[in-house]
């Protein structure tokens, strides 16, 4: 589940000149194997509602109670799986963190990891979608479009038996590079960690590149698919890091294919827009 304001994958708001974020809402939510859906609604104006507590775009919101995130989602998959996706997620840290990344010198984008070890308890109105187990919680922040500094980068979070390592590489437009890795344990203390360096894995189903860090002799293997798009790769990766093996979260994203115009009629199908929202009461 990601919350934004200012799409940043919407054609829609790409197409608006991204003037006005607060017109480009949406809460997404993926869900994953048989049956799995993928909802991503940008939504106007009106369906946002925003306090120090809680984010509300239209019928989905989420709301922070001091110990826990809860996320109550009312949603409709896109195309081609139509159907409602309804219920309630509750995301537990077990500690927060006060760490900030920039990923850029001017701190235009910055990475904010506020839980990266949480517990999480799904509650989907659909047969099998009813779990807990281990969660995260972060965000991203950004005054300019992704694709406007970036290329290309690979992030990746894997839970450790301290608590969780994340990473994140990346190459800019200007040529420069980011490379961080940093270990969080279960009480929120963070340091920087050295990882092996990063390899080559299979390439998606749309021919994405993918690279991931594994242990000299080692290398990190898809274990569940999870979202693949033409630009955009999430899957369940397992590697060994560290001399420990792991399964974990990792994505890759090409924002040179992003750029292309003729990908954003493509995202349209599955990015529908809703303009206009009325709450009740």
């Amino acid at each position: 589940m990601i919350g934004f304001i200012g799409s940043v994958f919407s054609p829609w708001y790409r197409w608006s000149g991204r003037k006005d974020p607060a017109n480009h809402c949406c809460i997404n939510v993926a869900t994953y194997g048989p049956g799995g859906r993928f909802t991503m609604t940008d939504r106007g104006r009106s369906a946002l509602r925003v306090s120090d507590d809680i984010l509300r775009v239209g019928p989905s919101s989420m709301r922070w109670t001091g110990q826990e995130l809860v996320i109550d989602i009312d949603e409709i998959g896109a195309l081609p799986m139509v159907s409602r996706v309804r219920g309630q997620v509750r995301v537990t840290p077990r500690a927060n963190t006060s760490v900030e990344l920039p990923l850029t010198p001017d701190g235009a984008h910055v990475w904010r990891p506020f839980a990266p070890v949480s517990d999480i308890s799904v509650s989907l109105e659909a047969k099998g979608w009813q779990w807990s187990g281990h969660g995260y919680f972060d965000a991203n922040f950004g005054t300019r479009a992704l694709e406007e500094d970036f290329g290309y980068w690979t992030w990746g979070r894997f839970p450790t038996a301290s608590g969780a390592t994340c990473f994140y590489d990346a190459t800019r437009l200007d040529g420069s590079t980011l490379t961080c890795a940093a270990s969080f344990d279960a009480a929120g203390n963070v340091s920087e960690v050295d990882l092996p360096q990063t390899k080559p894995m299979s390439r998606s189903l749309w021919a994405l590149r993918r690279e991931c860090r594994a242990d000299p002799g080692h290398t990190a293997r898809q274990v569940k698919p999870m979202l693949d798009a033409p630009f955009y790769n999430r899957a369940l990766v397992k590697t060994r890091l560290n001399g420990e093996w792991t399964t974990g979260v990792h994505e890759a994203l090409d924002l040179r294919r992003f750029r292309s115009p003729l990908l954003k009629p493509m995202l349209a199908v599955r990015v529908p827009r809703v303009p206009k929202w009325r709450f009740n009461g």
